[in-house]
């Protein structure tokens, strides 16, 4: 149902940073050109916030791209927007903009609540006749709408026709971010055609990292979620897009607010062609993007294979290479942060190289959305968290490992007497009543939580998963901190004083 949004001030939070919400991997899209005309692109975004920017990309093209105007609105059907949604972008202050050959830009800031797990309309008006086999993603799975004309900002998009120039694709836009304090940062999916959701319906959003999207919206998690799959890919040549170790920091490491990488089925088209590499080929490419990646702060889960035994290709020493290969990733020296099971999740018990046939879409190479659905319930929500994850204490004055205090919440002494607090002004704090002993002076600060970690340290993180103050006890596994009755508070490691708050002989 249509409704009136009303104008926002066209500015935003300078200090808040972007994070991306919607993404696509840029190629070529074997389109003819486009010559006076308004493209209107839906993107389906994973988190929301109240401001909003995109990217748009002529990396592959083959001349400069004039691009005339751009419009941001909310979705209502169809190529229909919202009324009243409707936001003109500028690229420094201006409308237009001139792309050059092998480039992308982002657009300012635009005031917009966007929603999360919604549909965002972006209308892009090519003035001019732009060059055939524009930068794009084909195969997008989701109608785009093309109109004669200059009619970016009308809501009905007059004479527009669905999908009339190379099909479902995306054309110059391959990015939409967002403002959002509560973001916590975003995970790239990067893959080939499993990851592009090949084998799921149009216009529904059911590729595994939509169905992740959800996943993470239904645990309160403000994480975005950036699909980089393009069918076809593959770790060492180009044809389907860049190899998948050429675009990997672009595509990946580049995205705005990129916390976390789970890489996905690159791997699986290299292998199902007859003739695969060996495993010390891939592992190779793998510790060389993990290494990318740790070097980018950005953590890198490793996904298994999904499996592909009843394609024409397979062969048994493919699936050899498959095995070693998930040997690797589950061995304690591979660099891989956390795991995705996805052969475990989409594999037939009874036959592990092959699929479950609930979830073979047909050509033993592709899952269907039931699979992608297990895909996306493979990922351990737990390693998309900047934080630790914190249990309360069991025992009165005592912190195990794992054990500590969020935002408001206290530990007492055995006694009642003394107090360990991390406040709702971010202090954390240690007291005798209201006589305040020892601050980590960190009050105004966005501290989120306090946690015994298991290398003996006691560690206050902010929202951002920042460390804000640590007690100097490191290289002391199994260490146990005491709120003692004199009011002292100390990290023990084998009975023995390891850090202490210096405030005893209360």
């Amino acid at each position: 149902m249509a409704s009136s949004i009303p104008a926002l001030a066209q500015s935003s939070a300078a200090d808040v940073p972007w994070t991306g919400t919607w993404a696509v991997t840029p190629w070529t899209t074997g389109d003819a050109g486009f010559n006076n005309q308004t493209i209107r692109q839906i993107v389906y975004t994973s988190i929301g916030g109240s401001a909003a920017r995109v990217r748009l990309s002529n990396l592959f093209g083959s001349e400069p791209l004039l691009i005339g105007n751009v419009h941001i609105a909310l979705r209502d059907r169809d190529a229909r927007i919202i009324p009243g949604s409707d936001r003109l972008a500028t690229f420094g202050g201006q409308t237009a903009i001139t792309i050059p050959r092998g480039a992308e830009v982002l657009s300012d800031a635009v005031a917009l609540d966007v929603p999360a797990l919604g549909n965002v309309a972006v209308s892009i008006y090519l003035p001019g006749r732009t060059a055939n086999n524009s930068t794009g993603h084909a195969g997008s799975l989701q109608d785009v709408y093309i109109a004669p004309g200059d009619v970016g900002g009308s809501v009905d998009l007059p004479g527009g026709s669905a999908n009339s120039v190379s099909g479902q694709a995306y054309y110059f836009l391959t990015g939409l971010d967002v403002q959002n304090p509560a973001a916590t940062g975003a995970v790239v999916a990067f893959g080939a055609s499993i990851t592009d959701g090949i084998a799921s319906r149009g216009n529904v959003n059911r590729r595994w990292p939509n169905d992740l999207a959800r996943r993470l919206q239904q645990a309160n998690m403000t994480v975005g979620v950036l699909n980089q799959g393009i069918s076809g890919n593959n770790f060492f040549y180009d044809g389907a897009g860049q190899a998948g170790r050429t675009r990997f920091n672009r595509d990946a490491l580049q995205q705005a607010g990129v916390k976390w990488v789970i890489v996905s089925d690159d791997a699986v088209n290299s292998l199902n062609n007859g003739n695969p590499p060996p495993a010390a080929d891939f592992i190779a490419v793998y510790k060389e993007l993990i290494a990318q990646a740790h070097q980018a702060n950005v953590k890198f889960l490793c996904s298994t294979l999904t499996p592909f035994h009843g394609t024409p290709q397979w062969t048994p020493a493919a699936e050899n290479v498959r095995a070693q290969l998930e040997a690797f990733m589950k061995s304690p020296d591979s660099g891989c942060d956390a795991i995705v099971d996805q052969a475990l999740a989409t594999s037939d018990p009874a036959d592990r190289t092959r699929y479950l046939p609930a979830f073979n879409a047909g050509d033993s190479l592709h899952p269907n959305e039931e699979g992608l659905q297990a895909i996306a319930d493979a990922v351990p929500l737990n390693k998309l968290r900047l934080l630790p994850a914190v249990t309360k204490p069991q025992v009165c004055g005592q912190l195990l490992t794992g054990e500590g205090l969020l935002r408001g919440e206290t530990l007492s002494s055995c006694d009642g007497r003394f107090t360990f607090s991390l406040g709702q002004d971010g202090n954390l704090t240690l007291a005798d009543g209201d006589t305040q002993l020892w601050a980590s002076g960190t009050a105004g600060s966005s501290a989120a939580e306090v946690v015994l970690q298991d290398d003996g340290r006691l560690v206050q993180y902010d929202v951002k998963g920042n460390v804000l103050w640590q007690s100097d006890s490191s290289s002391h596994p199994g260490a146990v901190a005491f709120l003692q009755n004199d009011g002292n508070l100390v990290i023990y490691s084998n009975n023995q004083p390891v850090w202490a708050s210096n405030t005893c002989c209360h």
